[in-house]
């Protein structure tokens, strides 16, 4: 947006002055007149949005050249503000003149000085219009329809209502209402533009100061004009110095994202009452020149890596995180770094923050903030592992497996038991979890070679975990089984079958009085690399009676 030009006419030195010094650092083009002729000519030439007018000039008055801008077909829509300290008196005197919009008495402040030219100079045109032509004005501009979608925070949160407006790419301004505190977020293309709020207490401001980072932190005082300001010539100002390069466009786009993350962290922790969303395109300056295009998603995450550390999940280590299962919800991963993407590839299985830090060798403290700011925008839930171990088992008997995951639904939870039917979901889910045993049904031949063969291309997954194997009686009471050669491994554990969901949890409740070498398993041979095992299941020998026992 162009500057708005505001011709100043006054003989005095100190109100010109006053008037520059307020306005132009504001955004406006300010040209000084000190009398009535060099006004009126400044005014031809250079066409002002609105002239700024003392009532008392030498050897005129106002009143008189008010008079001159209406006569001339080229000024007369011009809209002036006529400035006195006579108030009610030259008040009156103006009152049929159609291109007089207002009044500003003298002595007047900096706020009163701004805000009468700001409104001003976005009613004039109506109210000149109007004036002339005796048409109707509305008692109040802008936002006077009813808003396009309204609501209360009883049953949807503010990441359910912004996720229904950016799936449908509605452009507009959403307006939350909290506890003491009102949020402008600026949406368009499915994406956040940019949040500004009204009625931040000094100390919020200056908490939000203080956590700016290192490299935005020369625009402290930018900072705290642009988190509340949605004057147009607030916004205009700052437009135009970047356009100046006094401000550098790049940094200020960082500063308004940062202020956007902080502001959206501060108003989830409050009482929140209603919404209301308009939909337009008429954005403030800032917004619209330098939109954040950014998700949801990543301003709750930046928020969590620069908020106090106490505001985030507490450190629990009984505390899993995964992945929610998501309807609906827009996944935009917009202002996300490639870095912080990784931890969701890793939160298919519920995970601590501690085995996520090995995993991923970050700090402690950045893979906290990151969960916390997924959290946040609901992409991960948060559960309590109040169990005592976890255990896969490997059962390839439809039957059994349903029966088994029937069993451990019923059960007490004390254990994390998952069931799987194929090797491949067995190395994937043994990668993963970690877990403290590993149960292997062996029923068939095929269910040995299968076993050895899984086993030998992830023996450094299954790593300390137990491996217990599950087979017929005669198989497991005979001491001549040569176990290393049929599965790749010699079993910490044999037990019979058939066995239910109880006799995998009263084993897990006996592990830890077993050692590793279980040494009830007499004559059992020592374990060698599964690749050196070996063909299993020969014709000769004990291997016989194994193979047709298992058939």
């Amino acid at each position: 947006m162009a500057e708005k030009k505001v011709l100043v006419i006054d003989d005095s030195a100190t109100i010109r002055k006053l008037v520059d010094t307020h306005l132009s650092p504001a955004g406006y083009a300010v040209t000084l007149a000190p009398t009535a002729e060099d006004g009126l000519q400044l005014a031809e030439e250079i066409r002002p949005d609105l002239i700024l007018l003392d009532h008392q000039l030498p050897g005129t008055t106002g009143f008189e050249v008010c008079q001159q801008l209406a006569a001339s077909s080229t000024l007369k829509l011009i809209p002036v503000v006529v400035s006195s300290t006579l108030r009610k008196k030259a008040y009156v005197e103006y009152a049929d003149l159609d291109n007089v919009v207002d009044m500003l008495p003298k002595p007047y402040t900096e706020n009163l000085l701004r805000t009468t030219v700001e409104n001003a100079i976005e009613t004039a045109a109506m109210i000149v219009e109007s004036q002339t032509k005796g048409s109707a004005v509305p008692e109040i501009i802008g936002e006077t329809s009813e808003p396009d979608m309204a609501g209360r925070f009883a049953v949807f949160g503010i990441r359910e209502v912004v996720d229904f407006l950016n799936n449908g790419h509605k452009q507009g301004v959403l307006e939350i209402e909290a506890e003491r505190l009102r949020l402008w977020i600026y949406l368009d293309r499915g994406r956040v533009q940019g949040i500004s709020a009204t009625g931040l207490q000094p100390e919020e401001t200056q908490m939000v100061v203080e956590r700016l980072p290192e490299s935005l932190q020369s625009l402290a005082e930018v900072l705290r004009l642009t988190i509340a300001g949605r004057g147009t010539a607030e916004f205009d100002g700052f437009v135009q110095l970047m356009d100046k390069r006094v401000l550098d466009p790049r940094l200020t786009a960082k500063l308004l994202r940062f202020q956007a993350a902080m502001l959206i962290g501060l108003v989830m922790r409050r009482p929140l009452k209603g919404y209301q969303f308009r939909a337009t395109s008429n954005f403030p300056s800032l917004q619209r020149d330098l939109p954040l295009e950014v998700s949801l998603m990543g301003l709750l995450v930046e928020h969590a890596l620069h908020c106090d550390l106490a505001e985030i999940q507490s450190d629990d280590s009984a505390l899993r995180y995964v992945r929610r299962a998501i309807r609906g919800q827009n996944l935009d991963r917009a202002g996300l770094s490639a870095k912080h993407m990784k931890i969701m590839n890793l939160l298919s299985e519920p995970r601590s923050v501690d085995e996520l830090q090995q995993r991923l060798t970050w700090d402690h403290e950045e893979v906290r903030r990151v969960l916390s700011g997924f959290v946040a925008a609901d992409i991960l839930e948060v559960r309590r592992d109040e169990s005592e171990g976890k255990f896969v088992a490997y059962e390839t008997n439809a039957i059994a497996a349903a029966q088994l995951r029937s069993g451990l639904k019923q059960a007490s939870g004390k254990y994390v038991g998952k069931i799987v039917r194929d090797t491949l979901t067995l190395q994937l889910l043994v990668k993963r979890t970690k877990p403290d045993a590993v149960f292997f049904a062996v029923d068939t031949p095929q269910s040995c070679d299968a076993i050895r063969e899984a086993y030998a291309s992830a023996q450094e997954a299954f790593g300390d975990s137990r491996k217990i194997v599950l087979a017929p009686a005669k198989v497991v009471d005979d001491p001549n089984v040569p176990w290393h050669k049929l599965l790749g491994f010699t079993p910490d554990r044999l037990l019979h079958s058939p066995y239910t969901c109880e006799t995998l949890t009263e084993t897990m409740d006996e592990l830890d009085s077993i050692p590793v070498a279980d040494p009830q398993r007499e004559g059992a041979q020592q374990e060698t690399p599964a690749a050196t095992a070996g063909p299993a299941l020969t014709s000769n020998g004990s291997d016989h009676s194994v193979a047709e026992t298992l058939s």
